[in-house]
């Protein structure tokens, strides 16, 4: 497809960026459309456009709630390590309805621009407009109506949002959770939880010759610090520094690890740093013995996949 032209880079198996400025993604899930009222599982879900640079896909359970009853709003965040990925394919389309089937959630998928085109911290930017959008149909304010989404405000939960993500949309929800906290989201709307999947940390004592280094160095290259950026490293400047002390816009975290991944043992150290810091909230951690990275998104219906589910459902409450 594009053997002819000059590589300038490539990650192996993920994506090859040549001299001309064109980029060949290797992994990726063909496109989906959204259904309304799937025949399958009764689950509606709809394409929306945000802002300019932002679109989503939102889902609706097969049961909506009666008279004053609301769901909870679970804004996720896809990975593919800033550089593949979409809220609109196959793969994430049947993850997210297996979401929604288990927590009963209304639940908004952000597609973001990705690196190299855009980079970071374009994806972060993204994800915050999103967040924001949600958070301001809370008030219902008039001056709103053009650009309100109709599912949000008939049947979202503000008090009950939550955010999260997996691998790359991991790392995007936890500085989210640090952002929220150094700024208010429209209407002063709070996040009651953020579930991170296999959160894509790393640091240069983790080496420099892993897919989780080259990923990050080619989605932001001119990250302050490198691969030991806040943003990718959450140890910079020791435990209690920023991430760990009280700098959390969220009142609990949900932290899930899988045996087999490469990020494993940071993501042990990270659920081990909040839980040793001074940030007074609550942190829960769930690790699945013989898989690997994010194998839950990728069959959302294997038993162990369930085991990730029914303890995100007992989170999203």
């Amino acid at each position: 497809m594009a053997s002819n032209k000059e590589l300038s880079f490539e990650i192996p198996s993920l994506i090859r960026v040549y001299k001309d400025g064109s980029v060949e993604r290797l992994m990726i899930s063909p496109y989906v459309s959204p259904s309304l009222q799937d025949p399958i599982n009764g689950i509606s879900s709809k394409d929306i456009v945000i802002s300019p640079h932002v679109s989503a896909r939102l889902y609706l359970p097969k049961s909506t709630p009666k008279n004053s009853q609301k769901l909870p709003i679970f804004v996720y965040i896809h990975g593919g390590g800033f550089v593949v990925g979409s809220a609109f394919t196959l793969l994430e389309h049947n993850y997210l309805n297996t979401i929604v089937s288990h927590t009963n959630a209304l639940v908004i998928s952000i597609e973001y621009r990705l690196a190299p085109e855009h980079l970071l911290p374009a994806a972060y930017e993204d994800c915050w407009t999103a967040l924001q959008w949600v958070a301001s149909h809370a008030t219902n304010l008039e001056k709103n109506l053009e650009n309100q989404e109709p599912w949000l405000v008939e049947f979202g939960d503000f008090e009950r949002l939550y955010i999260g993500g997996d691998s790359a949309g991991a790392n995007i929800v936890h500085n989210l959770a640090l952002q929220a906290k150094r700024e208010s989201l429209n209407g002063d709307v709070k996040i009651l939880g953020a579930f991170l999947g296999c959160p894509y940390f790393w640091s240069s004592s983790y080496g420099v010759e892993s897919l989780a280094y080259g990923c990050w160095m080619v989605a932001y290259p001119q990250a302050e610090g490198g691969i030991d950026s806040p943003m990718i490293n959450p140890f910079v400047g020791g435990v209690g520094g920023r991430g760990f002390a009280t700098e959390y816009g969220v009142r609990k975290l949900l932290v899930v690890a899988a045996e087999q991944d490469v990020l494993r043992d940071i993501n042990v150290k990270y659920f081990e740093g909040v839980k040793e810091s001074d940030w007074d909230g609550e942190v829960e951690f769930l690790e699945i013995e013989g898989e690997n990275h994010c194998f839950y998104a990728m069959d959302s219906t294997s038993e162990k996949a369930k085991v990730v589910m029914e303890r995100l459902a007992s989170f999203i409450v």
